[in-house]
């Protein structure tokens, strides 16, 4: 069974996607997560570029992790000296070898450039630390030059060489083949780093491995300069589950290690990622949701389940769904609904659905509830009596709550980074449980400044189980806190009626 290493450089080329700047805490975090990860070697920085750059280096090679950390440096002794005072296992250097970019940025002759990269390899290994040498653009560039100069910093004590696809050109086969001839030609490790500028980063990647690369050079999430790089997640999962190659990453913090860096850099994925996407395990329609039912497998990979990269199946409604999916949403939410009644459920949602809305559980199980002649308002855990919230420029956001729960009055306050994130957790805390927000969209419905908003949100309990729920009306606040209050009434209730 082939191993493959991992080298993410999220806190690199990752950082170096337009409009992300990590701070030291917002790296430290990263850099903690990656490691708890099974992350092989972590790309901390590059230590020249600033001052605040090397402190960042220096600190997360002094955390005591037990990833090995690299910090990147071009062939200039000033840039390596820096790296190594920043106490990194590993500087990874590299200096542009395609025609193009020796003629247009280094402008030195081919033997110079070869000269430059044995002394600066020289200069590292005389120095103790690890060695990763990266011929910039070696896409594009000659393949009986890239064995040359690979060969010349091998013979020079080189520890790993990377083939980096600088600007995303390579396709699968091409670079297939361009590692295998390497492979062929090299007796040190080859590490492959891939950009998605044509959505072939993944592709590019899992073809080198099978070509013998040793090495995967990834980002969570994928993000990088332009259009990003290869994921990690995707790498590492087509690995594991297709072709049974091993890697040391725990798959099972796949998804929590995604949600931190979407977190901590504001870009946000797409619901459609694949392996960490809030639709990656979710099935809307009839068929599907009826075979993943009774057998997960039928319409899921099977050699990848929700659980082991840290997901969890959704069946969401929707105007394709089945009358087995609602079945199942309603018996899982302990209502008994016969034949007749199950129909007249069904056409309302698949109405709902015709007319474009988001089928919520809250509307399903309004319908269900208004059909079965269910609805009691007294059922209701909380009740809402009133509500103040205070912001402005130079106040911390903090909400005040009065509120009747399970009949007893209670008074929660709590504070946000604005009215609505302190609203929402206000709420939470009313009910003394374990209850998270997974999920806030809000869409203007109307125009203007007094326009109506729809708030939609996905709250989970400490059981795990997802409940979603709608509020709507022109102050956001207001309308966030109703959608969060229905949601948290109908678990506080399904409960109560799994419990009779």
């Amino acid at each position: 069974m082939k191993t493959v290493t991992i080298f993410d450089t999220t806190l690199r080329d990752g950082e170096q996607t337009p409009g992300i700047s990590f701070p030291l805490s917002y790296k430290i975090q990263i850099a903690r997560q990656l490691d708890k990860l099974g992350v092989d070697v972590i790309e901390a920085g590059f230590p020249a570029a600033t001052k605040g750059e090397f402190e960042a280096v220096k600190e997360i090679s002094n955390l005591g992790l037990n990833s090995k950390i690299a910090g990147l440096a071009r062939i200039v002794k000033e840039d390596i000296d820096a790296a190594l005072k920043a106490d990194v296992d590993m500087v990874h250097i590299f200096i542009s070898t395609s025609k193009i970019q020796i003629e247009h940025t280094i402008q030195k002759s081919r033997d110079e450039i070869i000269q430059l990269s044995v002394e600066a390899v020289e200069y590292i290994k005389s120095h103790g630390a690890e060695c990763m040498f990266s011929a910039m653009d070696a896409t594009r560039t000659e393949v009986e030059y890239l064995k040359q100069i690979y060969k010349a910093v091998e013979e020079a004590g080189v520890d790993i060489v990377n083939v980096p696809d600088t600007v995303g050109v390579a396709t699968p086969f091409k670079m297939y083949e361009l590692i295998k001839q390497l492979r062929e030609h090299l007796s040190v490790p080859i590490d492959v780093h891939c950009h998605n500028d044509f959505g072939l980063a993944v592709a590019n990647t899992y073809a080198a491995v099978i070509a013998g690369a040793n090495q995967a050079q990834v980002t969570v999430n994928g993000i990088g300069e332009r259009a990003g790089n290869a994921s990690l997640e995707q790498v590492v999962m087509i690995l594991h589950a297709i072709e049974n190659v091993r890697t040391n990453i725990k798959t099972e913090y796949l998804v929590e290690t995604s949600k931190l860096v979407e977190r901590l850099s504001g870009i946000k994925m797409p619901p459609n990622t694949p392996i960490i996407g809030e639709n990656a395990f979710s099935h809307e329609s009839g068929i599907h949701a009826h075979g993943v039912i009774r057998e997960a497998s039928t319409f899921e990979p099977g050699v990848m389940t929700p659980e082991m990269v840290g997901h969890r199946r959704r069946i969401v409604l929707g105007k394709h769904a089945g009358r087995h999916q609602i079945q199942k949403i309603l018996e899982d939410a302990g209502y008994e609904v016969d034949e007749d009644m199950l129909t007249k459920i069904f056409e309302r949602v698949k109405d709902m659905g015709d007319r474009g809305k988001k089928v919520t559980d809250l509307d399903l199980f309004t319908i269900a509830e208004v059909i079965m002649g269910e609805v009691k308002k007294e059922e209701r855990v909380i009740n809402v009596d009133e509500i103040t919230v205070i912001t402005g420029n130079k106040i911390t956001p903090t909400a005040v709550i009065n509120a009747d729960v399970f009949g007893e009055k209670k008074v929660t306050s709590a504070i946000g980074v604005g009215p609505v994130d302190a609203s929402l957790k206000a709420v939470t805390e009313l009910v003394g449980r374990k209850i998270k927000i997974t999920e806030f969209k809000m869409d203007a419905i109307t125009g203007g400044s007094d326009a109506i908003a729809e708030v939609y949100v996905t709250i989970e309990d400490e059981d795990g189980k997802n409940f979603t729920s709608r509020g709507a009306g022109t102050d956001i606040v207001m309308a966030s806190i109703d959608a969060v209050i229905n949601a948290v009434n109908y678990l506080m209730r399904r409960k109560m009626r799994q419990n009779d």
